[in-house]
């Protein structure tokens, strides 16, 4: 009897190690069968406007829409143009009594199967512009996301009043 219960006590820790790894096993199949696993982030920058400055001025804003069809989520961690000698991801906060101020941000998320709509209402991106530009002109940006890397796109330089015009 005793040699029956130390074959046991011996095959034990290796039964439960076993009964782990299958278990383990079928998660990550299901999970896989489900389209979940290896699913990254898919970006599409469908709008993209800078607003053309008031006279006199080189800073603006350049606002973009960022539609991730992916099933993971992504951060827009910086954006970088030949026409730029600087650009700062930024947010309309809250200064109270019914007014607003710029707070610089380090990165927006884009999620999962969602959309990013920057406004200059909201988020954008503020520049500074190394030379004039005129009204339906496009200049080229990269957009750096943490995930999806690089993806470039042209913006249509607009008056204020137009930003949303698609």
């Amino acid at each position: 009897m005793r040699a029956l219960r130390d074959r046991v006590e011996r095959v034990v820790p290796a039964l439960s190690a076993v009964v782990a790894s299958a278990l383990a096993l079928g998660g990550l199949t299901a999970w896989t069968a489900a389209g979940a696993a290896g699913s990254p982030a898919e970006l599409e920058v469908t709008h993209a406007r800078l607003l053309q400055p008031f006279p006199g001025r080189e800073r603006t804003a350049v606002v973009f829409t960022v539609v991730n069809s992916g099933n993971a989520d992504d951060r827009l961690t910086s954006v970088t143009s030949p026409a730029i000698s600087e650009a700062m991801l930024s947010r309309d906060a809250d200064a109270g009594e019914a007014a607003a101020r710029m707070q610089m941000i380090a990165s927006v998320e884009v999620p999962a199967r969602g959309t990013l709509e920057m406004t200059p209402y909201g988020t954008d991106v503020m520049v500074e512009l190394r030379a004039p530009v005129e009204l339906g002109q496009r200049i080229p940006f990269t957009l750096r996301f943490e995930q999806s890397g690089p993806v470039t796109v042209e913006a249509l330089v607009v008056r204020h009043t137009e930003w949303a015009a698609r």
